[in-house]
């Protein structure tokens, strides 16, 4: 299933306006607040699809039932770009579990690239609820590479969803295909219809990393 947040009129549509001006983009404190607020829209909107129970609660007058969520969640983020989108989901599922995957593409001479992956730091996924936080959904690559060393790691989850600022049909394509036997979530706050040869996308944001934390050697 794929979820695309700004085909409806939400404040979150300023907020990715302004991670995609080249202008604006250059505060990067902005650029991050961006992220984070966009990752606090996002979790609260995959809030909708947990499961609840009703939970009695006393306060110093009396009592009432509230319904909470029952799910246990994993948060994995792709390093390093991740963060920022990631520290949003954090401050919402404030008791959840986090995970870190660091991947990166490596060119080739004949200008084809592979997904290296470093890194694999994760809790126990096991029969949880996982949310992978990626800002690109380009090639959907690195996103099924995260999703199965993760699984190779630490167990399978009921459900996944993948979070993207910025997605694109291929990804999404790619996902869907190679995780089909999962219950699968895409969620993007947009979807762009087109990549380049090297895969980046158009219109974008540039990269995020970058923009986030300063250019890398």
């Amino acid at each position: 299933m794929l979820r695309v947040l700004d085909r409806e009129n939400t404040i979150l549509n300023r907020y990715v306006s302004e991670l995609r001006d080249a202008t604006i983009q250059q505060d990067r404190v902005r650029f991050r607040k961006n992220l984070e607020r966009i990752g606090r829209i996002m979790a609260y909107e995959i809030s909708r699809t947990f499961d609840y129970v009703p939970r009695e609660v006393c306060s110093p007058l009396g009592q009432t039932n509230v319904m909470l969520p029952t799910n246990e969640i994993v948060l994995a983020t792709l390093l390093r770009s991740g963060l920022p989108f990631h520290a949003g989901f954090l401050d919402m599922f404030d008791q959840a579990d986090s995970s870190f995957i660091s991947a990166y593409r490596k060119y080739h001479k004949d200008g084809s690239y592979s997904i290296e992956m470093d890194y694999v730091s994760s809790s126990s996924i096991k029969r949880k609820t996982l949310i992978i936080i990626d800002p690109l959904l380009a090639t959907g690559t690195s996103s099924v590479k995260a999703f199965e060393a993760l699984t190779n790691e630490a167990g399978l989850p009921n459900e996944v969803h993948f979070a993207s600022v910025v997605a694109t049909p291929t990804g999404v394509d790619h996902i869907i295909k190679h995780l089909s036997s999962r219950k699968v979530t895409i969620w993007t706050a947009s979807l762009d219809q087109e990549l380049t040869a090297r895969s980046y996308i158009v219109p974008g944001i540039g990269d995020v990393g970058d923009l986030s934390f300063g250019d890398k050697i």
